[in-house]
């Protein structure tokens, strides 16, 4: 087997572009630490595990230590590596993420959220890695876990039995995990690639609502959950459920609870709840 040393910076991340002629070659090697390649543009052929994969743009493959990977250029391929230290990681990341997740080399197709995510955390580190200073190195790795996790909760997303099933179903899931996040139809739409119209018909087909109307219901039962269970003051918990000014958090909680953030927290302490 051929072993390729990759010389990282003392915080164990760099991240690098490779570009690759047309026909070009990289032989079969290894690496003893992790990489993660992400392909910009072109298409070529990966072979992992002993399997050739089709390569190009939006495709990503997380490679571990030691595992023998080669490359087959189609058309020019332009990649993103980014090569880490398992050291880089916290001890749970360490076990939680990266051992149970992927304890070998996978080949992965981000959907159109998590591929989005990936896209923005990349371009993140490229910034953070020009900064010639220890907070540079620091935000690396930071956004080093944040990718990582991305990668899991995709690869932990349910399958539905078909297209818009699935679309509905991943809409659902981006909400449920950035609901504090400014979220617009809209917003939905560009990074699903369709139109906002599709976005709205197939979520409510799928679970008889709007995606802006689960947001609001996500929002608000959090932030009941949160009234309820925490002493926060009521303008903490508008900011931490994503709402910009308290009069939207007002309105959207006495339409989903009938009653105002204030009320609903005092009937429940006279309650004893």
């Amino acid at each position: 087997m051929t072993f390729r040393k990759l010389h990282l910076p003392a915080h164990g991340v760099h991240l690098y572009e490779s570009k690759h002629a047309e026909g070009d070659i990289v032989d079969m090697h290894h690496h003893d630490i992790h990489q993660l390649l992400y392909g910009l543009e072109g298409e070529g052929q990966l072979t992992l595990n002993g399997v050739p994969h089709a390569f190009g743009q939006d495709i990503a493959a997380l490679i571990v230590p030691y595992a023998e990977h080669a490359i087959v250029t189609g058309s020019k391929l332009t990649l993103l590596v980014l090569a880490f230290h398992r050291a880089s990681f916290d001890a749970f990341a360490q076990e939680e993420l990266l051992a149970k997740t992927f304890g070998s080399s996978s080949l992965l197709r981000p959907n159109a959220f998590s591929g989005g995510e990936l896209r923005r955390l990349l371009r993140k580190m490229l910034y953070e890695q020009s900064l010639p200073d220890a907070l540079g190195a620091y935000a690396m790795k930071l956004h080093l876990h944040e990718l990582l996790l991305e990668l899991v909760r995709s690869r932990r997303l349910p399958q539905a039995a078909d297209a818009n099933s699935l679309r509905a179903e991943r809409i659902r899931f981006y909400i449920d995990t950035h609901f504090f996040e400014p979220i617009t139809t809209n917003d939905l739409a560009a990074r699903m690639g369709i139109t906002a119209r599709h976005v709205s018909s197939i979520f409510k087909e799928q679970y008889g609502q709007t995606p802006s109307q689960y947001l609001t219901e996500v929002r608000i039962g959090i932030a009941s959950r949160l009234l309820l269970e925490t002493d926060k003051d009521i303008v903490s918990i508008c900011f931490e459920v994503g709402y910009e000014t308290l009069s939207a958090f007002y309105r959207s909680f006495k339409t989903i609870v009938g009653t105002s953030p204030h009320q609903f927290r005092q009937s429940a302490q006279q309650r004893g709840e």
